[in-house]
């Protein structure tokens, strides 16, 4: 029984990432490059101020800050893709994965724009602070409740559920490589530690996601660099084998070209999560006075998580060669890359990062799920049902295959992030006008823009939140 799950999800992996995912995901992602006049490149600067400006007002103690919402989003996103994800990309699609990493990145980012601008607009009043998300701007922009319904199932599943398995599978892999620790023990502690912290609510994932997640990012990131210096006069060889494996003749000829291309798309989508619909749920949780803001430093987690933490990760893995011929495969290959550099100590690193990384993970998962439950009902015993389902999927995914958690994390995700890029396409005009409403009042020198609902006539009736403006003025 087991090994038909595995072929037919097989099956429709390759009907939905060989043709329908890759061409809508990438459609999507140039048409806003363009309807936004390249924003994601143009607006750095003014995305780095944003993220700033919300670190230094933090968040009340009803609210969740701009830089709160950036650090929940973000720990879904820095998470098992850029340590396992980068490496399976490699093993399997060759170094040439990594050049279409950093392109879906590069384009995607506008469409992180696009659905985080939407789900500040149409993002409504909870108990403790806003919820949003797909579900929500499907529901009252488009006004197809079915489909929003469609989409709140599928984020349930796919990060409550899926998702939190392949996060606690590589924990336990690389706990089990680096200490001998049985994957089902490790996957009692992370059970245990996982329920202990979301039965505490969005505002302890806040705190907790907003502590540890500088600190492991920037950890990582000063090693990598620390390797990458070491190792300069390596690195324009290791950007052409990059380069060459994404178009070389030899690999059109083998036709492994289409293999690095769909790896490097399948797991830069999963690292950075640029269109797939997650982000967005943090995203509205913010208090920002114009929906624009949240864009842009939801655009800014795209960047970190892609171009730097992945491209650190792919660097160590291909100045050890151990991708050519080891034999090894995700977090294990991480592992060996890094310990190949700095000594045994390498995979110790690895073992205790990817704990940081997976676990905020979890936590970040988990929020996409319940703020989606939301969405169908209040009933404190379907939440309570639900979370005791993420701690069992996450003991689940800790003791099965690495490739079979993968493949299932592929397919759902194909689904959910075929839902929401429909729906932005649909709903993107209105996130293009609240950007030129942003613009207009920052040439008019106000370097703090206030949303109003009448500010796009056509969604004023629709929406709950900004129709004075910012429901909860931010902090002086």
């Amino acid at each position: 029984m087991m090994n038909f799950i595995e072929s037919f999800v097989n099956m429709l992996n390759d009907f939905l990432w060989g043709y329908v995912m890759i061409i809508i995901l990438i459609g999507t992602a140039i048409y806003f490059t363009i309807r936004t006049k390249f924003l994601q490149f143009r607006k750095i600067g003014e995305m780095t101020r944003l993220l700033g400006e919300g670190a230094a007002k933090g968040g009340g103690a009803r609210e969740v800050s701009s830089f709160q919402a950036f650090c929940i989003s973000l720990a879904s996103r820095v998470g098992t893709g850029n340590l396992a994800g980068v490496a399976t990309a490699i093993a399997i699609g060759g170094p040439g994965a990594v050049f279409w990493m950093w392109i879906i990145a590069l384009i995607g980012a506008s469409s992180a724009f696009i659905e985080s601008t939407l789900a500040q607009i149409f993002k409504t009043k909870g108990k403790k602070s806003f919820i949003g998300g797909p579900a929500f701007y499907i529901s009252q922009g488009l006004g197809k409740k079915w489909m929003a319904i469609l989409f709140a199932i599928s984020i349930t599943l796919t990060f409550g559920l899926v998702f939190n398995s392949v996060q606690s599978n590589t924990i336990a892999l690389a706990f089990n490589e680096t200490f001998g620790v049985p994957p089902y023990w490790m996957g009692i502690i992370i059970t245990a530690l996982t329920l202990i912290i979301i039965f505490g609510g969005i505002h302890r994932i806040a705190v907790v996601s907003g502590i540890i997640v500088p600190f492991m990012a920037v950890a990582y990131i000063i090693l990598a660099l620390g390797i990458v210096i070491f190792n300069i006069t390596k690195l324009p060889d290791v950007i052409m084998l990059i380069i060459e494996n994404a178009f070389g003749i030899d690999q059109a000829i083998g036709g492994t070209i289409g293999v690095a291309l769909m790896q490097g798309i399948k797991r830069g989508l999963f690292s950075n999560e640029a269109g797939l619909g997650s982000a967005p749920n943090a995203a509205a949780t913010a208090t920002v006075s114009h929906p624009v803001k949240q864009g842009y430093i939801q655009a800014l987690g795209v960047f970190t998580d892609t171009l730097i933490i992945c491209s650190c990760t792919a660097f160590i893995i291909l100045f050890s060669d151990l991708h050519a011929d080891s034999g090894l495969n995700g977090i294990r290959l991480t592992q060996a890359a890094l310990s190949n550099e700095i000594g045994s100590y390498g995979g110790l690193f690895i073992a205790i990062a990817i704990l940081f990384f997976a676990f905020t993970s979890i936590l970040g998962n988990y929020y996409y799920g319940e703020a989606n439950i939301l969405f169908f009902t209040k009933n404190p015993i379907v939440m309570f049902l639900y979370r005791i389902a993420v701690g069992a999927m996450v003991f689940w995914g800790s003791i099965l295959s690495l490739g079979f958690v993968w493949n299932l994390a592929d397919l759902f995700m194909a689904i959910m992030g075929l839902i929401n890029l429909v729906a932005i396409l649909m709903l993107g005009k209105i996130a293009i006008k609240a950007l030129a409403d942003y613009n207009k009042q920052r040439k008019a020198g106000i370097k703090s823009p206030i949303f109003r609902a009448d500010s796009i006539p056509e969604i004023k009736d629709k929406i709950e939140c900004w129709k004075d403006g910012p429901v909860i003025k931010e902090h002086e």
